[in-house]
């Protein structure tokens, strides 16, 4: 049975509806993205279907697209190959942009190391792949607008993985051959949560940064000294007059169970897991909600820019740090051989659910601080650490169901209704399976036993049936030819693994373009969340992205639960987004393969919508 449903993950999806047209009204606005009426700014962030002035320009920029990736290092050519490198640059890096910016991930780790190590290979076979901005060969991604920008002193890498002792033992090998003597590790359990660099000047804290993409970060200070576990001032003998520490931002269990709660009761959404819920409490607006989520710290390195060094190998620097006043991990331990490293990975998978905190794998470092200077990095991880990951947790449970949803791009996407499992420290009730060729390769029917787990030990999915318990005459699901939202046909284009709702008028969609258009990737619209929009669209205030602009408080106070001051906060929200830069806006048009990194080019090229609307294809290539 297929039917309109809200997807369980991903960028959003809607219940059907039916609004009617609403047409902005005559005003003015002035905005970031350039000095143009309100009507031609409604005009050209309308969906295609709304306006043919917006259609011309999505095509323009869509059929432009390769031309603008060549500005930024990307050479398309006609071979697969080099197709299917831009085509995963462009996920990766919207992936990226997900996890790092707005912490609400599209894709499990699992299939982001796929996609990445997918590319890894294409450039390594192909060399004239290899660009300098390449997802392969940066660590996280470029700040958030929302925080002024600091540069690190030392860049914060990533870190390469490791998923099993195979791989665990190859980057033994590795590293063996470029350093002669014996080498000796350190153990760390590997917190799921946000990297963190602290910047003391004379042992008192004065800035307190999140990664970034690694050179620029950003600066959340006033959150940070909200952090209980976070020393504002260091004692101790011996302190450089600046130095930079790193560490992880997490949330105990016990902190994230609290938070649910709260959010629950006050029915707002709830944190999928401690990751997210760590990450958006760290980059609040307001430090009194980071205060409130009871945030800890653990550091694990330090980098001195100004004074003697701590000692001569990792594990004295920790102890160090410690003797100062700073958190550091009580579970790290030092090791002798590659199986004594071996076997605290596989300890740590064992007590991971007995620690108080969420653990994806464990950390290994070479502890010998000149070695470490002999290893050196690659441009995006050190060659002297690797992480082990570990395997998802997998639980069995009932299928009650297989329904599908309908995305902003039309994307139909089936997913399973679960009898609500514990299961990677949370209950689960739905799960993805990702397209229709995924549901028949799993074989999964409605009434099956069926295993699952998180993936990446985040996003929930099916891995398949337990055939021993399937009921007879349980029937093989069938993907329905019809959109479940607004009854148009579902088609699936040559090449394209997914089916597509190619009706631009389907509620479904419309209702989840407004939802993109006001998320934190594009507009950033206060208090504009799915189900307010669906509110909206139902009332018949909204029936696409441009209508946003001309509501009024007049007309949200009839609403149901929208008081005065709702219906003000609101306004005033869509006010600021007039503000958010000519790059949130095409971001928001939610034009297919134009992502963050294509829309921050076109900005930097045209500087206003005007001028991007006038360009020709070769100025656009240009």
């Amino acid at each position: 049975m297929a039917r309109t449903a809200v997807r369980p993950t991903g960028r959003g999806t809607t219940t059907a509806s039916t609004p009617t047209a609403h047409a902005p009204q005559e005003s003015t606005a002035a905005t970031s993205w350039g000095p143009v009426d309100q009507p031609a700014v409604a005009s050209a962030i309308a969906p295609p279907a709304v306006t043919g002035r917006v259609a011309q320009t999505a095509v323009r920029i869509q059929r432009s697209t390769p031309a603008v990736s060549r500005s930024l290092g990307a050479m398309p050519a006609p071979d697969p190959a080099r197709r299917r490198a831009e085509a995963l640059r462009a996920d990766l890096d919207d992936h990226s942009y997900r996890y790092y910016v707005l912490d609400d991930p599209s894709v499990s780790d699992a299939e982001f190391d796929l996609l990445m190590r997918e590319l890894a290979a294409l450039e390594a076979e192909h060399p004239d792949l290899l660009v300098p901005d390449s997802p392969t060969q940066r660590a996280g991604y470029a700040p958030s607008a929302t925080f002024a920008e600091v540069t690190h002193d030392v860049r914060m890498l990533s870190l390469d993985n490791a998923f099993d002792r195979v791989e665990l033992d190859a980057w033994f090998e590795r590293i063996t051959k470029l350093v002669p003597d014996p080498i000796r590790f350190v153990g760390e359990p590997k917190l799921d949560g946000l990297a963190m660099s602290l910047l003391y000047v004379d042992g008192r804290l004065v800035r307190g940064a999140t990664r970034g993409d690694g050179v620029t970060g950003e600066d959340v200070t006033p959150n940070v000294l909200t952090i209980t576990d976070v020393p504002r001032v260091l004692s101790g003998p011996g302190l450089p007059t600046r130095m930079e520490v790193r560490g992880e931002v997490f949330m105990p269990l016990d902190a994230f169970d609290a938070l649910n709660r709260r959010q629950g009761e006050a029915g707002d959404r709830l944190f999928a897991n401690p990751r997210n819920a760590a990450a958006g409490s760290l980059r609040q607006k307001d430090p009194k909600v980071t205060a409130s989520r009871a945030l800890s710290f653990f550091a694990y390195q330090v980098e001195v820019t100004d004074g003697a060094a701590p000692g001569g190998s990792h594990h004295e620097a920790l102890e160090w740090m410690g003797e100062r006043g700073l958190p550091v991990n009580p579970r790290i331990e030092r090791l002798d051989t590659i199986d004594a490293v071996a076997d605290f990975c596989v300890r740590m998978e064992e007590q991971r659910h007995a620690l108080g905190y969420e653990i994806d794998g464990a950390v290994v470092k070479v502890d010998d601080l000149g070695q470490r200077r002999e290893l050196g990095n690659t441009s995006k991880a050190p060659r002297w650490a690797v992480a082990y990951k570990f395997p998802p947790e997998e639980k069995t449970t009932l299928l009650r169901d297989i329904m599908v949803s309908i995305g902003r791009t039309g994307r139909a996407t089936p997913f399973a209704v679960l009898e609500p499992v514990f299961v990677g420290g949370s209950t689960v009730g739905l799960a993805t399976l990702h397209n229709q060729d995924e549901v028949a390769r799993k074989n999964v029917r409605p009434g099956d036993t069926v295993i699952v787990r998180k993936a990446g030990d985040v996003i929930p999915e099916v891995v398949g049936p337990v055939l021993a318990k399937r009921p007879k005459g349980a029937k093989a699901w069938t993907f329905p030819s019809a959109c479940p939202s607004c009854g148009g046909p579902l088609t699936r284009l040559d090449g394209e693994v997914d089916a597509r709702c190619v009706n631009l008028d389907c509620p479904a969609q419309r209702v989840a373009r407004i939802v993109f258009f006001a998320g934190r990737s594009s507009m950033d619209i206060e208090g504009l969340g799915e189900e307010r929009v669906r509110q909206l669209v139902d009332a018949e205030l909204l029936s696409d992205p441009a209508d946003v602009y001309s509501l009024t408080v007049e007309q949200l106070l009839p609403l149901e639960r929208m008081a005065q001051k709702s219906a003000e906060n609101l306004v005033a929200g869509i006010e600021a987004s007039k503000t958010r830069g000519l790059a949130r806006v095409l971001v928001g048009l939610g034009i297919r393969h134009f992502g963050p990194t294509a829309s921050q080019a076109a900005a930097r090229a045209f500087g206003s919508l005007d001028r991007l609307q006038a360009a020709t294809e070769e100025e656009l290539a240009a």
